[in-house]
């Protein structure tokens, strides 16, 4: 069988299996000239980068609410939009998104390049994200590759390389693929077919459009694909959070705008080391004089580490600080949130 007849069985699949997305236009709108929201696309895909879809549509749709162009959204102040991304994680690319949107909307009148090269320009988008909202947005034939592509094209193809070595390799195969006809909806079928049949783990194979040509099937072991690197043990590294209370009010502070969780609303905390912090240490390093006591500890796990957070709590006032109502604390980034409804349980 042929690459032609592999695309032609794949988006057929897709027009009678699309999953319908809050940011996506369905196969059938598209047939007849619909053409998607870059905005939408693109936030959706900054979004969905090292998350899932159920998790990141409610995000999209307050987005949306509150921004409903990127316009919009490059005039927000950088505080809202950080703590409307609360909870998404990787918070550099609420960062980064900010950047993009101001781009859009001061060297470009709001509008979106309409060209890869263009769109690879804008400050955040690496080769991934103009490659989709080029194909998806603007019907550009780009090489869209996600993991849900790699996923698929190490199987299709029996890839041996592990990952991450394999990924020059897969980009390569999925490039094999591309046509000038119906770019976008060939790379969300793609992403479909990874997302719901060509899954991680017990991939469905007996409901695959494409199971005849799959090399990885063929072994016997299509689940074994791809073929992975040993991971490195993650390091583990400890701190202390402080939960600093004035009546119904919990001290934060703002994080320095570069590094981890730069930018975000936080609990007061100690730098987070390989070594335990003493209880001199944790009291030496208190953001302001206070009874301290120690209410317990919360894990929390990094991309890159895993981290222990000590916790102390005190009822007081200070400087320096911000205070917000015990109310507004979700809008924290997970693991201060997390840290602080454990400091504070003993007063609920």
């Amino acid at each position: 069988m042929t690459h032609d007849t592999l695309r032609a069985q794949l988006l057929a699949w897709y027009d009678a299996n699309a999953r319908d997305l809050p940011w996506r236009v369905g196969p059938a709108d598209h047939a007849v000239g619909v053409r998607a929201d870059p905005y939408r696309v693109w936030l959706s895909e900054v979004m969905l980068q090292q998350t899932t879809v159920p998790h990141a549509a409610p995000y999209f749709l307050k987005f949306l609410s509150l921004w409903p162009t990127v316009s919009d959204l490059a005039a927000a102040p950088d505080g809202e939009v950080m703590a409307a991304w609360a909870g998404l994680g990787y918070y550099a690319r609420a960062r980064n998104l900010l950047a993009c949107a101001r781009a859009v909307a001061g060297r470009h009148g709001g509008v979106f390049p309409d060209t890869e090269k263009g769109l690879r320009a804008l400050p955040g988008l690496g080769p991934y994200t103009a490659a989709a909202v080029g194909a998806i947005a603007f019907d550009l034939p780009t090489n869209v590759v996600d993991g849900n592509v790699e996923r698929v094209m190490s199987r299709l193809f029996a890839v041996e390389t592990p990952l991450p070595d394999a990924k020059p390799e897969l980009k390569r195969l999925a490039a094999g693929l591309v046509r000038d006809q119906r770019p976008g909806d060939w790379a969300q079928a793609l992403m479909d077919l990874g997302a719901t049949v060509c899954r991680p783990k017990a991939p469905l194979c007996d409901r695959c459009p494409i199971s005849a040509h799959c090399a990885g099937l063929a072994t016997g072991a299509p689940e074994s694909y791809p073929r992975k690197t040993p991971k490195a043990v993650r390091p583990h590294r400890h701190g202390v959070a402080y939960v600093l209370t004035r009546g119904d009010q919990v001290a934060l502070v703002r994080r320095p705008p570069k590094g981890l969780l730069g930018g975000m609303l936080a609990l007061p905390t100690t730098d987070w080391r390989a070594e335990r912090w003493t209880d001199d240490e944790a009291i030496r390093h208190a953001p302001v004089a206070a009874d301290w006591r120690a209410v317990g500890e919360v894990e929390h796990g990094f991309t890159h580490f895993t981290l222990t957070l000590r916790l102390l709590r005190a009822e007081g006032d200070g400087h320096g600080v911000i205070w917000s109502p015990r109310r507004d604390l979700d809008a924290l980034p997970s693991v201060f949130l997390k840290a602080a409804r454990a400091g504070l349980a003993t007063l609920l």
